[in-house]
């Protein structure tokens, strides 16, 4: 998942006939990226410095069962496994298991988390850049290894079992997504009920926001520079990601190639569409969702929207400007109003 969301910043004029909250804020690295999260004080004071610690702690905690950076990851470790018995895992991988499998059914495989052998020849993640790009029959002996349905999960006790031993996973388009909640959930815990959230692309909203109509957030037009926005919206409970090729980019053999690969052709997507956007109750459905509608493109993407009454927002490239395609779910999102000065 891309960084294409950027919280707006609190000096920037938002219409609203009350007066906003001052939230206070908190932010850090973790998972490759950024992380920020900002709340509106309630009766109690807390020291943000100690959430702070706490939230960078369990962050901390989620990359050691996520990144594929690191070898002794929970997750580098079962790729390195060969059995196709039942794995005892965590009980946090083997929910992002299962949750990337429902997907990976909703999408028809346009989501799949067994992607890893196409990310390591492509020179994604902690992979070095290759010098040339897969041949047909290089992604189709690959392509052989990815199939969402070799990775079975259990959560009781918590497992995973691949059918085929060479099966290997990048939980990464739901790991940021399930790191945001997580944080969303231990905010609640911890009193800030009043929050949002964000890492990377992904964030998540809770409570009436700083002026009581939720909070307001941007996705961001990647034709242009910041602060140009493709949208602004206001959200309250709920979560919003976005999905995209720009930034994330590599150079093979003197062609651009975007990380986002299509796990049934094996190939980086392609086509006139920027960026992949979705609203859902939580950002480790939303963040799936987005990578998935980023691979099936506009038209298919429009189709799914339509049947699950998804809150979808496409970003299509036209003579050198962007334009939205959004779905009629996303149309009746709450939009924020930015004034001029």
């Amino acid at each position: 998942m891309t960084a294409l969301l950027r919280l707006i910043s609190f000096s920037l004029a938002v219409s609203s006939l009350t007066q906003a909250a001052e939230p206070t804020t908190v932010f850090g690295r973790a998972m490759g990226t950024t992380w920020s999260v900002k709340w509106i004080p309630q009766t109690a004071t807390r020291d943000p410095a100690a959430i702070q610690r706490e939230l960078a702690e369990l962050l901390e905690r989620l990359e050691g069962f996520f990144s594929t950076y690191r070898p002794e990851s929970e997750v580098s470790r079962f790729n390195r496994i060969t059995s196709t018995d039942w794995i005892p895992v965590s009980a946090e991988l083997a929910e992002a298991a299962e949750r990337a499998r429902g997907i990976s059914a909703l999408t028809d495989g346009a989501f799949d988390v067994t992607i890893e052998p196409l990310l390591q020849r492509w020179g994604f993640g902690p992979h070095p850049v290759p010098a040339r790009a897969p041949d047909d029959a290089e992604l189709t002996a690959l392509r052989s290894r990815v199939d969402w349905r070799r990775l079975e999960a259990r959560s009781s006790p918590p497992s995973l079992r691949k059918t085929r031993p060479d099966v290997a996973a990048d939980f990464s388009s739901v790991a940021k997504g399930l790191a945001v909640d997580a944080l969303s959930e231990r905010l609640a815990r911890l009193g800030c009920g009043n929050h949002l959230v964000a890492i990377g692309g992904d964030l998540r909203a809770a409570g009436p926001g700083p002026r009581g109509d939720g909070w307001p957030v941007a996705i961001e037009d990647p034709l242009s520079t910041w602060p140009a926005l493709g949208r602004l919206l206001l959200l309250r409970n709920g979560a919003l990601s976005t999905s995209g090729n720009h930034r994330n980019v590599r150079t093979i053999a003197g062609q651009r190639v975007g990380h986002v690969i299509d796990p049934r052709t094996g190939r980086p997507v392609s086509g006139p569409h920027l960026s992949a956007s979705v609203v859902a109750r939580t950002c480790a459905d939303s963040s799936a969702l987005a990578t998935a509608l980023f691979v099936v493109g506009p038209d298919a993407g429009e189709t799914l929207a339509h049947r699950e009454d998804l809150p979808v927002l496409f970003l299509l490239e036209k003579a050198g400007r962007s334009m939205g395609r959004e779905s009629p779910a996303f149309a009746r999102l709450p939009t924020a109003q930015v004034q001029t000065r």
